[in-house]
């Protein structure tokens, strides 16, 4: 789908205030409310949008430590079985196949250095993982809750 130039605005709008109104965003992209909602159900039906969800704080859950695990499997483990070994895995909150050595990059979110080491060991486990390696997040420097691109577009 093509996306243009009010459909552009009314997602980044979406994607920095995701609770402001139809009129809010159309105040801010120049259009009345009912457009930019006939807009947004155009650009959810095309799958544009693919849903909505809150963005909680993992500190207030208690989990405050993260990292950054690269994977290494066997031989030539698909992205679906590796997908399947650490999908079961709660403390997982988003995982990539990448280039380079890794099979795959794994970044988890945990309560604590203790727990980090539980979440590995229970990894390490898994019948086509040989090895890892980790490295602890010490600050984020930038933490976007979304796909958008550093100019501000967000699809096209």
């Amino acid at each position: 789908m093509r996306l243009d130039e009010l459909d552009r605005r009314i997602v980044a709008q979406l994607l920095e205030h995701g609770r402001a109104s139809y009129a809010q965003i159309g105040d801010r992209v120049g259009l009345s409310a009912p457009a930019v909602k006939r807009r947004v159900d155009r650009l959810r039906a095309d799958g544009v949008i693919t849903g909505f969800a809150a963005i909680v704080d993992p500190a207030a859950l208690g989990w405050t430590t993260e990292a950054f695990i690269e994977i290494f499997c066997t031989g030539a483990t698909s992205p679906e079985e590796i997908y399947s070994s650490i999908r079961k895995h709660p403390e997982v909150v988003a995982a990539y196949t990448v280039s380079g050595d890794a099979s795959a990059l794994v970044h988890v979110r945990v309560r604590d250095i203790q727990h980090l080491e539980q979440s590995l060991e229970r990894l390490r486990r898994e019948d086509n993982i040989t090895a890892t390696k980790t490295a602890i997040v010490l600050s984020r420097l930038i933490g976007r809750p979304t796909d958008t691109p550093p100019d501000g577009r967000a699809g096209g």
